[in-house]
């Protein structure tokens, strides 16, 4: 058995339960098996268990990546991958700029700089990964449409999709948001829930790219399709078209995903970002109706419980940030450390290979769990 503890609010379904943590002591579960609708968890919750134990060989979204291997070490990976995030950073900023000015839209920067990306994923995609992290809390379309390329490029990666097919999603990831340029700023800014009127607005956004990006020569149909169909929904409740089922194309599927994990883990103006596995159980919960289950699975598997670049608590109070990821066994990833929370203090930055200690994650943090803000950390 590969056994986890986690905490009761990251629960979520096809997890395998097989005990619970009260204050006392460790219960076993008198009939273990997979988590199937969401009552159990509340239940838990009103008990007030606070911790649960789970069987990550029998969950559904245990398994790792056993196909990506990394073929260089990530200290001599991020080089590489941190002068590519500053490149695509001032290319993606040049397009929006341009598309703001209704000016031609040449995105060719962005085809060239796509391949060196998906090298750099396939070198070791940790590094660019952890970057995907690093947020400006006012700069959010940019880094999210980036985020969204490499996301949907190690998604792609795992599903075992051709090298160029990975280059084809990265240009769409990096597009596809592209008619939010074309939205009103203090709508597309706004702090707080948009009125009815405000959200039909912002609802453009996709009919505003269609134009702007079938005007953009020799655009793969699979980058239209990362652009189009991500607000789609397969209960056809989605827009801009209404899209059911089968209609919504797999990279559609696939980029609908992925844009909602990067929303929900990411730290705007307004809100702080949330665990990668609160989002999970809140993505979790829009199947069947709007996101495809079968594929949800896949992209958790792929991600692993903590992500590179997540945060995450020591069964000794430690914290940190999921530094390093482990092929063999995602649950013992290598961790930056540098915070107590036993004694709600700053320490001294240090390093733990988890599959070379007995110390185990009991659970997933947010930035909010910090008393400062922790970008200094995630530097390499």
């Amino acid at each position: 058995m590969n056994l986890q503890s986690i905490s009761t609010d990251e629960l979520t379904l096809d997890m395998y339960l097989v005990g619970l943590v009260d204050k006392k002591r460790q219960i076993k579960v008198a009939n273990p098996g997979l988590v199937r609708n969401m009552e159990v968890v509340e239940k838990l919750i009103n008990k007030q268990i606070q911790q649960v134990t789970i069987d990550l060989d029998k969950s559904m979204i245990s398994s790792f990546d056993q196909s990506t291997y990394p073929t260089v070490s990530l200290s001599h990976e991020i080089h590489r991958a941190k002068r590519l995030w500053s490149e695509t950073k001032v290319i993606v900023n040049e397009l929006l700029s341009s598309s703001c000015d209704s000016h031609e839209l040449d995105i060719q920067p962005i085809n060239v700089i796509a391949k060196d990306l998906v090298n750099s994923l396939n070198s070791n995609s940790d590094a660019l990964l952890s970057l995907t992290s690093l947020r400006t809390k006012d700069a959010y379309l940019l880094e999210h449409s980036i985020n969204v390329g490499v996301l949907l490029v190690a998604f792609g990666r795992y599903l075992g999709f051709s090298q160029e097919m990975l280059r084809k999603l990265m240009i769409g990831g990096i597009v596809h948001d592209i008619g939010k340029t074309q939205v009103d700023i203090d709508v597309l800014n706004k702090p707080a829930k948009l009125t009815d009127a405000e959200f039909e607005h912002m609802k453009q956004h996709q009919v505003l790219s269609i134009p702007l990006l079938k005007s953009v020569k020799n655009l793969s149909p699979i980058s239209l399709d990362v652009s189009t169909m991500h607000h789609e929904k397969l209960d056809g409740k989605g827009y801009p078209l209404g899209l059911k089922d089968e209609e919504i194309s797999l990279v559609g599927r696939m980029a609908s995903i992925v844009d909602i994990y990067d929303a929900l883990t990411a730290q705007r103006v307004y809100k702080a970002g949330m665990s990668p596995a609160k989002a999970f159980k809140i993505m979790m919960s829009l199947t069947p109706f709007h996101l495809d289950l079968d594929l949800l699975r896949q992209f958790m598997r792929k991600m692993g419980f903590y992500p590179v670049g997540s945060l995450v608590e020591l069964s000794d109070g430690m914290a940190g940030l999921v530094w390093e990821s482990n092929v063999e066994d995602n649950t013992k990833p290598v961790l930056k450390l540098f915070y107590s929370t036993k004694y709600k203090s700053y320490r001294d930055v240090k390093f733990l290979d988890l599959a070379k200690s007995k110390l185990k994650i009991v659970k997933g943090l947010a930035t909010t769990d910090f008393p400062k803000d922790i970008a200094p950390y995630r530097e390499h």
